[in-house]
């Protein structure tokens, strides 16, 4: 049987409420290291996982024995959904495990001014979303759009992209994304 490293690492540092950069500062390792274990696109040593752990922390064995069950929910109200963001960028996760699961679902709310980073996230999968208020600058490899309320933006997520709220008031995106990979 074969583990899906990436997946079972997020599970345990959602559940931990650790976000990528907070996991990674704690591990002594870049945020794209995380996010590539997480989207399955590169696989640890057994000492590079093991310092990872240790930012959460959990054991190595505790990590290969656990055994996360798949949610059945179909329903959820406004406070149980997850937050895996931190700081002036909030990502609400529709359910807190996503193992075994083949699609994310976010409700992003953007600070004025804030943006996901200098470095342009990419992983496996595609993603969607639909801007229910504010103005979000989307970049999507050499593509720059400022979208406004209701306007939605769809692409394969291997692209390098970044979002920015570039409006006075907070930006709120829904968001897909397969598999679930951010």
């Amino acid at each position: 049987m074969e583990i899906d490293l990436g997946n079972r690492l997020r599970y345990v540092r959602t559940r931990h409420k650790l976000s990528q950069r907070a996991l990674a500062k704690r591990a002594g390792v870049t945020n794209s290291t995380i996010s590539l274990i997480e989207s399955n696109q590169t696989n640890p040593s057994v000492g590079a996982l093991k310092r990872i752990l240790d930012g959460i922390p959990i054991g190595l064995a505790d990590f290969f024995a656990l055994e996360p069950t798949v949610s059945k929910k179909a329903f959820y109200q406004a406070k149980e959904l997850t937050e895996i963001g931190r700081g002036k960028i909030s990502f609400r996760q529709i359910g807190d495990n996503l193992l075994g699961r083949s699609l994310q679902i976010l409700y992003e709310t953007y600070q004025p001014g804030s943006d996901t980073g200098q470095i342009l996230l990419s992983h496996k999968g595609e993603e969607g979303g639909i801007v229910l208020s504010g103005r979000i600058e989307v970049t999507v490899g050499d593509e720059r759009r400022v979208l406004g309320t209701g306007d939605a933006y769809y692409f394969e997520s291997h692209r390098p992209h970044r979002f920015r709220c570039v409006s006075r008031t907070p930006c709120e995106v829904v968001s897909a994304c397969t598999p679930p990979t951010f």
